[in-house]
C-alpha cells in the first residue's frame, strides 16, 4: 500500500485563460482521533487508555495556550508549532499596526526524522 493520489485540474491564477494543468493530489485515507491514538499508545506501553487520552487533551490545551502567547512550541522528535502572520505592506515603519494583520495561521515544522519519512513513501494512483 502507499499514499493514494488522483489527478486534479488546477487553473493558473496568473493566467486564467490558459488551459488547466493536472497535478497529483493526495486522496485521504481516513483520519485518526485522540481516542484512537490513546488506545494505540496504551497498547504499546503500561499507561492506560484513559491516562493517554487525558495527557493528549492537556497537551492540546497547552499548545493552544502557548501559541496564543506567541511562543514556538517544540515537540521534540515531532517538530515545532508556531503562529505566522500575513499583513498588508507599508512603505513606512510607523504605518505597520495591529490592523495591518490580515490573517494568522499555524505553521508546523516537522523534525528531521519526520521530514525523512517523506523520502520513503510509495504512491498509488486511484481514479
Amino acid at each position: 500500500m502507499g499514499i493514494k493520489f488522483k489527478p486534479l485540474a488546477r487553473v493558473n491564477p496568473l493566467d486564467r485563460a490558459a488551459d488547466p494543468k493536472y497535478y497529483a493530489a493526495v486522496v485521504a485515507n481516513g483520519s485518526v482521533d485522540f481516542e484512537t491514538l490513546a488506545e494505540q499508545i496504551s497498547e504499546q506501553c503500561t499507561v492506560t487508555e484513559t491516562d493517554c487520552l487525558a495527557v493528549l487533551n492537556v497537551l492540546e490545551q497547552n499548545i493552544v495556550r502557548e501559541l496564543k502567547q506567541g511562543r514556538i512550541v517544540r515537540l521534540g522528535k515531532l517538530g515545532n508549532f508556531q503562529v505566522s502572520l500575513s499583513s498588508q505592506g507599508f512603505s513606512g515603519l510607523g504605518e505597520v499596526t495591529a490592523s495591518a494583520v490580515k490573517k494568522a495561521r499555524i505553521l508546523f515544522r516537522p523534525s528531521k526524522k519526520m521530514r525523512n519519512l517523506l523520502s520513503n513513501l510509495s504512491y498509488q494512483k486511484v481514479g
